[in-house]
């Protein structure tokens, strides 16, 4: 069955699209993430166009993240404030990347530099958590006990300037890097189409120290609205956020988590996080595979009408 794309204009299979985004909500439920660094590359392997891509999977983030989010609040595992100031940075992030975004569309050089950008994060992330789940499963096998972090224990980054006190996450640090983190999220998940969880949870554990009871509900309430900042400046700026897409894909991602949810927790910790790196080398490869090749049309006009307008 097809359905036509207005944005991305093109016909697509409804099926296939709803698959991808149950899948990719199974690996969010299973391995606890947004799926937004998954999906996106899912989408431009299919043949959607990247700038629709990256902006139509904003939306994703934001409908998989909102429900999680009500959950944290009831609960009361949100550190509000430390969340504000995140999302200060990562409005103006998501701000500085959607002028970026445009201007790369514009030069038509978008597709290059979001594939660029994919070899190097993916590559990088996924090696770096691939080393880790290796040497932990190791350990495990090896009866070797890990080293557990003293509470109190403080890095350079709790001696910058501009304290602030965050009484929930007790902690009393400076807002630079705080509003800098969130900055970069914003920034990433407009450019490139992620929610940014698997980098924020790990850099408010290590960095800034904030208890991993508070972690999660406050990078997902930070997540949330960024990428709603995110969504709106796509829509009112680049205008590439296809909402017939989004809507698919949410109806299948809803479903898949579910099923993810419950599978994984039958894994063991470094197990997830071996085969989401396995995962994550993957997509990168892909994508490097996919710049090394010779395209089958070497010219293209796509941005001519842009330009001229």
């Amino acid at each position: 069955m097809q359905l036509y794309l207005p944005i991305a204009e093109l016909p697509v299979n409804i099926f296939v699209i709803f698959l991808m985004g149950g899948a990719v909500g199974f690996l969010s439920g299973l391995f606890g993430i947004g799926g937004g660094f998954l999906l996106t590359p899912l989408l431009i392997f299919s043949g959607i166009p990247p700038a629709v891509s990256v902006a139509t999977v904003t939306t994703q983030v934001v409908a998989s993240s909102a429900s999680a989010v009500v959950s944290y609040w009831r609960r009361k595992a949100i550190d509000h404030k430390l969340a504000a100031i995140l999302l200060v940075g990562g409005v103006l992030g998501s701000f500085v990347g959607v002028v970026l975004f445009d201007v790369l569309q514009t030069l038509g050089q978008l597709d290059l530099v979001i594939s660029l950008s994919y070899v190097t994060f993916l590559g990088t992330i996924g090696g770096l958590m691939l080393f880790e789940s290796i040497r932990a499963i190791r350990r495990r096998r090896s009866g070797v006990a890990p080293k557990a972090r003293k509470p109190g224990q403080h890095n350079w980054i709790h001696g910058l300037p501009l304290k602030v006190r965050f009484r929930r996450s007790k902690l009393y640090v400076s807002v630079i890097p705080v509003v800098g983190l969130g900055a970069i999220i914003g920034f990433l998940g407009t450019v490139l189409g992620i929610g940014g969880g698997f980098m924020m949870v790990p850099a408010l554990i290590y960095l800034l120290r904030v208890p991993t009871s508070i972690v999660i509900g406050t990078s997902l309430f930070q997540i949330l609205f960024t990428m709603a900042a995110a969504t709106v400046f796509h829509s009112m700026g680049t205008k590439t956020v296809d909402i017939v897409l989004a809507l698919t894909l949410m109806i299948g991602g809803v479903i898949g988590a579910q099923f993810g949810a419950r599978m994984g927790q039958n894994l063991r910790g470094d197990q997830l996080r071996l085969l989401l790196a396995v995962l994550v080398l993957g997509v990168g490869l892909r994508f490097a595979v996919d710049l090394l090749l010779v395209p089958e049309d070497l010219y293209s006009i796509a941005v001519s009408n842009r330009v001229g307008s």
